[in-house]
């Protein structure tokens, strides 16, 4: 796996993770039950849009290095 694999997927892995915390936390502020199924989409959703957005990035990243 090179560097820009790794960036993508561990992008993607940290910001679902926080997003999906952070709502989790907000919903048991407002007093709603922990919902697995709300988490989980919360990170897969959240997290797959950020590793497209940070695999873009990065490819552009490259790109303007080598110009």
């Amino acid at each position: 796996m090179n560097k820009k694999t790794k960036s993508i997927i561990i992008g993607g892995l940290v910001s679902g993770i926080v997003y999906a915390g952070l709502m989790a936390g907000f919903d048991y502020y407002d007093g709603n039950e922990f919902k697995i199924w709300r988490f989980l989409w919360n990170f897969f959703f959240f997290g797959g849009v950020m590793s497209l957005l940070t695999g873009y990035n990065v490819r552009k990243q490259s790109e303007n290095k080598d110009e």
